[in-house]
Formats: C-alpha cells, structure tokens, sequence
C-alpha cells in the first residue's frame, strides 16, 4: 500500500509540475501556473499522513515506509532545484529563452558542494521523518525495520560528499580545455 502511495506521490509531483508549467508557458496563465506548481509540496503532505496513518493503525514498518522518508526529503531539499530546472527547459522548447550554461571549472566544484549541503538537509529531514515516525508508533518491535535505514542516509551524503571532493581535486574542465 504505500509503495502504491509514493508511486502515486512521486507521479502526482511529475503531473503538477507539468501542468504548472503548461499553464505557465502553453496557456500563458502565470498566477495557474504558480498555483499548480505550489501542489507538489502538497503531495508530500499527503504521503507523509498516509504513512503515519498506515503505521499508527496497526501497520508494521517496512523499507517502504523509509523509502517515503527519503521521498519526502529529497523532494523538499531537491524539490525547487528540479521544478527550476524543468522550467529552464520548457522555457526553452516554447519561448526559445536560452538554457542556463553548463557549469565547469570551480563554478561546477561549488554547485558540487551546494549539492552536498541539500543531500544533507534531505537525510536530515528523511531521520527527523524516521524518528517521528518510531517515537509516534512507540512499538520498537513495530518500527525496528526503519533503524536500518540510518545508515543508507548517511551512506548517501557520503557518496555526494566523495563527487564533490573530486571535483574539488579535478575540476571540471571547459570544453576548450577538454
């Protein structure tokens, strides 16, 4: 049931940013635009209560039930950044505005770092869910498969941390220098 939910979050968050951005730029309707993109925070809201509902009516946890936490806290730590870039895109196909330059050099390095600084409020915020979610259950033997899930969020910030430190060692170089 809630593999089921994030699925349906995780595509309700897809169909809102693109209905945002075709009222944006298809039917040049702004203030429409804005209010459907404002949806996809939304839908995080509803995931979250169905897994606490689940799991306060007698649910067991699963790794389902982690995985919606991760959910939640990429989307709200991720959430911006991508609905920024869909929108560079379409601005793009529809208006012909021009994408954004591909960043290289120490710009590329910083933006590396910036995305470590949101790999780590998501991990914080998926724990904060996590732990939530355990002391509101209050049943250890109901919620001991969410524990193993600690380490997987640190594991994450790990591996974005070790991208940025090479390219702190490595910059990424301009094409002219490639």
């Amino acid at each position: 049931m809630v593999l089921i939910a994030i699925v349906a979050c995780e595509t309700g968050f897809w169909l809102a940013v693109l209905a945002g951005l075709g009222a944006r730029y298809v039917l040049r309707r702004r203030r429409l635009g804005a209010a459907l993109l404002i949806a996809a925070p939304v839908i995080d809201a509803v995931l979250l209560t169905l897994v606490t509902v689940d799991l306060l009516g007698g649910g067991t946890a699963s790794w389902h039930h982690g995985l919606a936490a991760l959910y939640i806290g990429i989307s709200v730590a991720y959430g911006h950044r991508m609905i920024a870039w869909a929108d560079a895109r379409v601005a793009h196909l529809v208006d012909k505005v021009p994408l954004p330059p591909k960043l290289t050099g120490w710009a590329y390095t910083r933006a590396c770092w910036r995305d470590v600084a949101r790999t780590m409020l998501a991990a914080a915020i998926a724990g904060g869910i996590l732990l939530a979610l355990v002391w509101l259950v209050g049943d250890p033997e109901r919620t001991s498969e969410l524990d193993g899930l600690f380490p997987v969020l640190g594991f994450l910030v790990a591996i974005d941390a070790l991208w940025a430190i090479s390219y702190t060692i490595w910059p990424r170089r301009t094409p002219a220098e490639a």
